[in-house]
């Protein structure tokens, strides 16, 4: 029999979790339903703020569901069994505009990785890179731990 138990992580749990994973996935809430994409992103512990960039090829239709978003869902989970873990922070992000970056944006989005998933197959050329930071406004955890008994 397969047990499983679920508890919610501690707010060190979650820095650490946060921390130590770049990749979540954005939900934002539109008419037609949820749209979701997968991001990078750097968690600063101290400010509960995330920094991401979003990348838009000429013909995304990201660009209309992003554009005046009051909320979205980070969504940041692995999976290494027997341990499942899972963290949701939600937040309105805003868009840094380019005469407004600080060397405190520089350094928080330097330290963000860029896994393949963010690989384009058309030129830099036809994309446009936004930069954004999202405050936490609620930041919750789940650690599930399945034992095989």
């Amino acid at each position: 029999m397969t047990i499983a138990q679920q508890v919610a992580m501690s707010e060190e749990e979650l820095y650490e979790f946060l921390g130590t994973h770049q990749t979540a996935v954005m939900s934002v809430d539109v008419e037609s339903g949820p749209y979701a994409v997968p991001i990078t992103y750097r968690f600063d512990p101290e400010t509960e703020t995330f920094y991401f960039r979003l990348v838009y090829p000429r013909r995304s239709e990201k660009r209309q569901f992003i554009s005046d978003v009051p909320d979205c869902w980070l969504v940041a989970y692995s999976e290494d069994s027997p341990l499942y873990q899972s963290v949701i922070a939600k937040g309105q992000p805003e868009e840094i505009q380019p005469d407004e970056i600080t060397p405190e944006h520089v350094e928080q989005l330097g330290q963000t990785d860029r896994p393949l998933f963010e690989m384009w197959s058309f030129s830099r050329a036809d994309v446009d890179i936004r930069l954004y930071q999202m405050e936490t406004a609620e930041l919750s955890g789940r650690r599930i731990e399945v034992d095989n008994a």
